[in-house]
C-alpha cells in the first residue's frame, strides 16, 4: 500500500516546521523525523487510528501526533495524506 501526500498537507506541514524551527531548528527536524516514521506505519494497520471526527466518513482517519491531527484517506490501493493542523485550531 503506497503513501501519498496531498499538496495542502505538505504546505501545512511545511508551516509547522517553520514554526518550531524558528525557536529550535532541532526539535522541528526531530518532529518531522518522528511524523515520517509514524506515517510510515499506517500501512501495518489502517484502521487503527479513529474514524475521524471533521466528516462523516469511515475512509477519512484521525491521526494524533503530538498535538497534531493529521487526516488521512484509507483506499485499497493508498494512505492518502489530505492535512494536518493543531487540534485547537478546528
Amino acid at each position: 500500500m503506497r503513501i501519498v501526500y496531498e499538496e495542502q498537507f505538505g504546505t501545512q506541514l511545511q508551516a509547522i516546521l517553520s514554526f518550531i524551527a524558528r525557536d529550535n531548528p532541532a526539535a522541528a527536524r526531530r518532529f518531522c523525523e518522528s511524523l515520517k516514521r509514524r506515517i510510515e506505519q499506517i500501512p501495518a494497520t489502517p484502521l487503527a487510528c479513529r474514524q475521524s471526527t471533521y466528516f462523516d466518513d469511515p475512509t477519512l482517519r484521525d491521526l494524533i501526533f503530538m498535538g497534531y491531527t493529521a487526516i488521512y484517506r484509507v483506499t485499497p490501493a493508498e494512505i492518502r495524506l489530505l492535512d494536518i493542523f493543531k487540534w485547537q485550531e478546528r
